[in-house]
């Protein structure tokens, strides 16, 4: 079986940071993803949360209008509000790329908003001796 996204986009505001009763840092934010057919256009606003090392990059570096890729999984969750559930579905991203793009920077540490990739495990950016061009 497959459940995978992948998604394009312009944040539609800065993360919403929080963490878990055991510590664990959350990221909640959406990306609007435009799309175009002969007859209409459109945008769709792709609700996104990360966790862990991956929230904590998110919620350090990703401000409203910088452009990401992100990928992860379809994911469905439910909640109680005035004895009715309640459905709500989200993208529980694995992977982050800062694209440039609209948007500033919150912090310069990352090399001038040189294109980076982060994944739930941390960084995995390349030493530049690494590169064969």
């Amino acid at each position: 079986m497959l459940n995978r996204c992948e998604f394009i986009g312009n944040l539609g505001g800065d993360p919403e940071g929080t963490s878990t009763v055991a510590g664990l840092t959350i990221a909640k934010f959406k990306i609007a993803c435009n799309w175009k057919t002969k007859e209409k256009e459109g945008t769709e606003w792709i609700p996104c949360v990360a966790f862990g090392k991956l929230a904590d990059i998110c919620n350090q570096y990703l401000v409203k209008g910088k452009q990401v890729y992100v990928a992860g999984k379809f994911k469905t969750n439910s909640y109680e509000k005035d004895g009715a559930k309640k459905y709500f579905t989200s993208i529980e991203i694995s992977e982050m790329v800062m694209l440039g793009g609209k948007g500033g920077e919150k912090s310069d540490s990352n090399g001038g908003g040189q294109q980076q990739r982060q994944k739930q495990q941390g960084f995995n950016m390349p030493d530049d001796s690494d590169i064969p061009f």
